[in-house]
């Protein structure tokens, strides 16, 4: 097996539907820029909470790629 580098970034979805739907988002936009994802760790799960409802999920991700030689 050859030896690999990999970078760990914090990217955050956020959805009005569910925490599932914001972590999606993020993860289909990182891709759209970022090449050789590996794997996207749930780290933190909050809402934001507009006239005492809430108004959207966000969701924080830790996702790692690997880097090309």
């Amino acid at each position: 097996m050859a030896d690999s580098v990999y970078r760990v970034t914090d990217i955050i979805g956020v959805s009005a539907e569910s925490w599932e739907d914001a972590a999606r988002s993020a993860v289909q936009t990182a891709a759209g820029s970022l090449r050789d994802l590996r794997v996207a760790e749930v780290v933190k799960l909050d809402m934001t909470i507009e006239d005492g409802k809430i108004a959207r999920f966000r969701t924080r991700l830790n996702v790692s790629f690997k880097y090309e030689k």
